[in-house]
């Protein structure tokens, strides 16, 4: 990612979004085979469409929509208010 003022690259920035998701995914007690179907894609790809998720720096809102739902959370929880 390049800084529009500067010209110079910076690094990304992990979305806290994701380390809360993480957290969740990790305590939840699912394989990323379960977390996948849950997430609504067929067994052959499950694993690998929750893995590419789960290391994702900046997620759609619609997959977080299907992880909240994967995981009987709602959306709101996830992510971060104003305030937050």
């Amino acid at each position: 990612m390049v800084d529009i003022l500067t010209g110079m690259a910076r690094k990304a920035k992990e979305v806290p979004v994701m380390e809360k998701v993480r957290a969740i995914f990790d305590g939840s007690g699912l394989t990323l085979v379960e977390l996948g179907k849950k997430m609504g894609y067929a067994e052959e790809t499950a694993r690998q469409a929750a893995w590419q998720f789960m290391k994702s720096e900046d997620p759609r809102l619609s997959m977080l929509a299907k992880f909240a739902r994967a995981v009987g959370m709602p959306l709101g929880q996830l992510i971060p208010s104003d305030g937050d």
